[in-house]
């Protein structure tokens, strides 16, 4: 790593006063009862899919929930994906080679016309 002489370590965002500003300690207790969970999605792959959606504040009853659930469904999930990403990959491979022997074909066409010259 080459050093910077212009580097005068990490960038510290400043800070702009609002007087309008009210610290709120008991902000997370907002919602008591929750039952729905709402995710702003900007950009997303086709085919994304959310769930298993746990919301708690104990570690141990989320890892005991992933077992069950996430954890049970991860390895056949990727296998799964795997097999339809091959499935696109092989058919897009044959439609170039099909798209490349009918390019070829025109070309010796082409060919013959100009041979009669």
């Amino acid at each position: 790593m080459i050093a910077n002489p212009e580097y005068k370590g990490e960038w510290v965002h400043p800070l702009i006063p609002n007087p309008d500003f009210v610290e709120d300690p008991s902000l997370f207790k907002r919602c008591v009862d929750c039952t729905h969970v709402g995710f702003e999605l900007w950009q997303v792959k086709s085919g994304t899919i959310f769930d298993d959606i746990l919301v708690t504040d104990s570690i141990e009853e989320a890892k005991a929930y992933a077992a069950e659930t996430f954890n049970k469904k991860k390895g056949p999930e990727k296998e799964q994906y795997d097999a339809e990403e091959k499935k696109k990959a092989d058919a897009a491979a044959a439609a170039a080679s099909s798209s490349s022997a009918k390019k070829d074909d025109d070309e010796e066409e082409e060919e013959e016309d100009h041979d009669e010259l």
